[in-house]
C-alpha cells in the first residue's frame, strides 16, 4: 500500500477523533474516554515511514485539541514524541505480536495523558486534577492497550482488501519432465 496507506491511516485518524467526541456512550459507562490516538501513532510508527508519523501526530493532535477543551497543539508533541520513539526503535521491535501490541499501546496510551499533562503545567496551566483523574488515566492506559491489536488487524484487513497481491504460484510443475530434442 504504497500512497494509499498513509491516506487511509490519516482517514482513519480524522474518523477515530470525531467519534470520540461524538459518541460519548463509553464515557458515560465508564467515566473516561478512550484515547485512539496513541494507538494509532503505535501503529503509524511500526508500519510506515517518520513523515507519516509526523502527520499523524500534527493531524491528530490539532483535531483532538479543536474539539476538545485542550488549548489548540497541546497533544501534538506528546505524539511525536512516543512516535519517533517507537519509530526509533523499531527494528528491535516484535511487531506481528499481539502482545507486542498490547504493551506499547499500553505504554503510548499511559504517555500520552502524562506527557500533555506535563506540558499544560509547563505552561503555566492549571488543569483539574484529583483521584477520579487516576482512575481516567487507568480507563485510557487499559483501553489503548487492548485497542492497539484491534487497530493492527483492521488495517490488515483493509490491506488485504485493497492490494493486489501477486500469485506466488509459478506455472511450471516440478514433477513435470521437460523433453529436449527433436522427435521424429
Amino acid at each position: 500500500m504504497s500512497a494509499i496507506h498513509p491516506i487511509l491511516i490519516l482517514l482513519v485518524v480524522y474518523l477515530a477523533v470525531f467519534a470520540e467526541a461524538s459518541f460519548g456512550g463509553v464515557r458515560h459507562f465508564l467515566g473516561a474516554q478512550i484515547d485512539l490516538l496513541p494507538a494509532l501513532v503505535v501503529y503509524t510508527s511500526l508500519t510506515t515511514g517518520l513523515v507519516t508519523i509526523i502527520l499523524v501526530a500534527v493531524c491528530g493532535g490539532l483535531f483532538f485539541d479543536s474539539l476538545s477543551a485542550n488549548p489548540l497543539g497541546v497533544s501534538v508533541l506528546p505524539l511525536l514524541l512516543i512516535g519517533t520513539a517507537i519509530y526509533s526503535q523499531r527494528a528491535l521491535i516484535l511487531r506481528e505480536q499481539s502482545f507486542a501490541q498490547f504493551v506499547l499501546g499500553l505504554g503510548a496510551s499511559a504517555a500520552a495523558p502524562l506527557l500533555t499533562l506535563l506540558w499544560l503545567l509547563s505552561k503555566g496551566q492549571k488543569p483539574l486534577l484529583g483521584w477520579f483523574s487516576l482512575w481516567q488515566w487507568v480507563v485510557m492506559t487499559l483501553g489503548g492497550g487492548i485497542l492497539t491489536p484491534v487497530v493492527f488487524r483492521f488495517f490488515g484487513l483493509l490491506e488485504r482488501a485493497l492490494v493486489y497481491r501477486p500469485a506466488t504460484q509459478t506455472t511450471f510443475r516440478p514433477d513435470r519432465q521437460i523433453e529436449r530434442g527433436r522427435k521424429l
